[in-house]
């Protein structure tokens, strides 16, 4: 129980909504450095419980071995046994989940069993026709996973990764044009109405992630502090 000096606060539940390249994987490290967030990655996740053996991992593992798509049930399993370690007490950013208006409902349901519910869901708002040149010049740090952008973010030191000091980079195949204009259709026909499900449940907010990185991981960290307080 906490003192009378002591405010008691709930976790921080974060979700980071946008298409392909607008920075949520890079927001979301910045995040957890400022505000000792842990970032919930879904196939992170899915390897880690499969790993570990739980028995929500070896359901996975049951499914994926036999080329099925992991359910939802599975998933949230998966999530609910993450979201009770200690280190998760400030709170998480939830990465590749929910996808759907379905998926977003049952995560509403896992939360409120916990007496917790989404504590804002960002839309990074960006230009469509922009995306194809941010998506198609950025790499990663083959060692940490921190992101770069030929344009946007190089490193200090050229070839040498500012967070690891790793000299090897890597770039994703699929991204080129074609693709990530694919990736983008698929975004607002199915991802994009979890917008109005947030907007319902008064949790949304909006930030123009076409600004630069800092002005945008400004913005969120503003939302943050202010739905923690």
């Amino acid at each position: 129980m906490p003192s009378d000096t002591e405010v008691e606060t709930r976790p921080v539940v974060l979700i980071l909504l946008g298409p392909p390249g607008a920075g949520k994987g890079t927001q979301a490290r910045m995040l957890e450095e400022r505000f000792g967030l842990v970032q919930l990655s879904t196939g992170d996740l899915l390897r880690a419980a499969v790993a570990a053996g739980t028995p929500a991992g070896l359901a996975a593992k049951a499914v994926m071995e036999s080329g099925g798509l992991v359910s939802d049930e599975i998933v949230l399993e998966i999530l609910k046994d993450r979201m009770a370690q200690p280190d998760t007490r400030q709170g998480v950013i939830l990465d590749g989940f929910p996808r759907t208006a379905v998926q977003a409902a049952a995560l509403d349901a896992l939360l409120a069993e916990a007496g917790q519910q989404v504590t804002a869901a960002v839309s990074l708002e960006v230009d469509d026709d922009a995306m194809v040149d941010r998506v198609s010049g950025r790499f990663t740090c083959a060692g940490c996973g921190e992101g770069y952008h030929d344009q946007f973010k190089q490193p200090a030191k050229a070839g040498t990764c500012d967070k690891c000091g790793a000299t090897e980079f890597k770039r994703r195949a699929d991204d080129n044009a074609e693709t990530v204009s694919e990736r983008l259709r698929a975004y607002h026909a199915e991802t994009a109405p979890l917008i109005a499900h947030y907007a319902g449940h008064g949790v949304l907010e909006r930030i123009d992630a076409m600004q630069d990185i800092d002005a945008v991981a400004g913005g969120l960290g503003d939302i943050v502090a202010r739905v923690s307080a």
